[in-house]
């Protein structure tokens, strides 16, 4: 099975993150089958034989990484998963002309009790599309200089880490891990 990690604030070889053969070298140590880093945005690609055993990994490869001063939250999803979530096409019917960016924003954490997103930030620069298991499809919309962030509206309502990547970046993860389907 394929997992993806997203790490939060991972821009690789920017201090005080780590350079990809660190990040990826984390991941093999920890027991990762085939780690392979994806883009420079702190997004893991790796193989293990069951979702507790990618948790157990990740919670490794982050030790690692925090020894060498790099201390950031992480989302884990099955890349099954996400190619199931861009097969279904979440998007369709969604008008996308005045949108800045489509954007997939992942939670590290489970918010408390009662705790919810409206539709909707204050500013109006990101209005929420659906929730897939922890995971927030969400659209931009830039207002004057500046376009919305869904990363700081989720982790500011639901007091819970986030990391959030442009909806095409998990199209184009899918795209190369995803196992394809036999004819």
């Amino acid at each position: 099975m394929k997992f993806a990690a997203f790490f939060r604030n991972l821009n690789l070889g920017r201090p005080p993150a780590p350079t990809r053969t660190v990040l990826e070298a984390a991941f093999a140590a920890a027991g990762a089958g085939h780690p392979c880093s994806f883009l420079t945005n702190g997004t893991v690609v790796f193989e293990a034989g069951s979702p507790a055993k990618a948790a157990r990994i990740l919670k490794a490869a982050q030790a690692t990484l925090r020894r060498d001063g790099f201390d950031e939250p992480a989302a884990l999803r099955d890349v099954a998963g996400l190619a199931a979530l861009v097969a279904s096409d979440p998007l369709a019917g969604v008008d996308l002309d005045d949108v800045y960016a489509p954007c997939a924003t992942f939670l590290t954490g489970t918010p408390a009790e009662g705790m919810s997103l409206p539709a909707a930030n204050p500013k109006g620069d990101v209005r929420v599309v659906s929730w897939h298991d922890g995971m927030l499809l969400s659209l931009t919309y830039k207002l004057g200089t500046g376009a919305g962030s869904p990363n700081a509206f989720v982790e500011r309502t639901l007091d819970v880490p986030a990391t959030t990547r442009v909806w095409n970046t998990v199209v184009r993860l899918v795209r190369k891990h995803a196992p394809t389907p036999d004819p």
